[in-house]
């Protein structure tokens, strides 16, 4: 019988920290002697995140909104696809842990936020579950850490980002008000879904990254095995 591993997601906004903090509880893990195998979404150095990228850069339109929530989310859950059955799989039948910078979880809020009317988009989220977890059978998070930044001061660290490494902003980080909007989705699915939050900032300023992986590992812990 197949043993199911555990799927463990970070999961935030732009701008709050996920891959240091990923990076950070994968280094704990492996240390505590976790099986545990560190994945990101998209997966840009995958074939299957073309439609992603394209997507991203503006190919398609220059605001987030010019692609409709079901077209884009397609996008995104075809390369998970891939990376489950590619390079994860299984490690996750064999009961490895499987940590995750972003998931199925980034497009129920980044998707979902381009659609105003609260009944349709309940229609929605229902079609996005039934869709990667059942009709595409990727595995369903058994945590999700919700890193909480404030919006005002995720808007700043991205901007001091993408000054010091020259990078261009995608479409959504090139809006604000689409960011703000994200955030408030987060905020509203960390009650729907049950997933944990731990708060990045207070008083206008970013919490330590030190300060935030302590409150990260407390969160997971309980799910971790003695696998060594």
């Amino acid at each position: 019988m197949t043993k199911k591993g555990k799927l463990i997601i970070i999961e935030a906004g732009d701008g709050s920290g996920k891959a240091t903090q990923t990076k950070a509880l994968y280094e704990h893990l492996v240390r505590d002697g976790q099986r545990v195998h560190r994945i990101e979404f998209p997966d840009y150095a995958s074939d299957s995140s073309m439609l992603v990228r394209m997507y991203l850069r503006g190919d398609f339109g220059g605001h987030a909104e010019d692609v409709n929530a079901y077209a884009a989310s397609t996008f995104f859950a075809v390369d998970r696809y891939a990376s489950f059955r590619m390079k994860w799989k299984k490690y996750y039948e064999a009961g490895d842990i499987i940590l995750a910078d972003r998931y199925t979880t980034s497009n129920m809020v980044h998707q979902a936020v381009k659609i105003t009317d609260a009944k349709e988009r309940e229609t929605f989220l229902d079609w996005l579950w039934d869709f990667e977890f059942c009709k595409l059978g990727l595995p369903v998070p058994d945590k999700v850490v919700f890193l909480n930044m404030a919006p005002e001061v995720a808007d700043r660290l991205i901007a001091a980002r993408a000054a010091e490494t020259l990078t261009k902003k995608d479409i959504h980080e090139r809006d604000t008000d689409y960011l703000h909007r994200c955030h408030a989705a987060y905020e509203d699915l960390t009650k729907k879904y049950g997933w944990t939050r731990v708060a990045c900032s207070e008083n206008g300023e970013p919490r330590s990254i030190e300060a935030i992986h302590e409150d990260v590992y407390r969160a997971v812990r309980p799910l971790l095995s003695a696998q060594a």
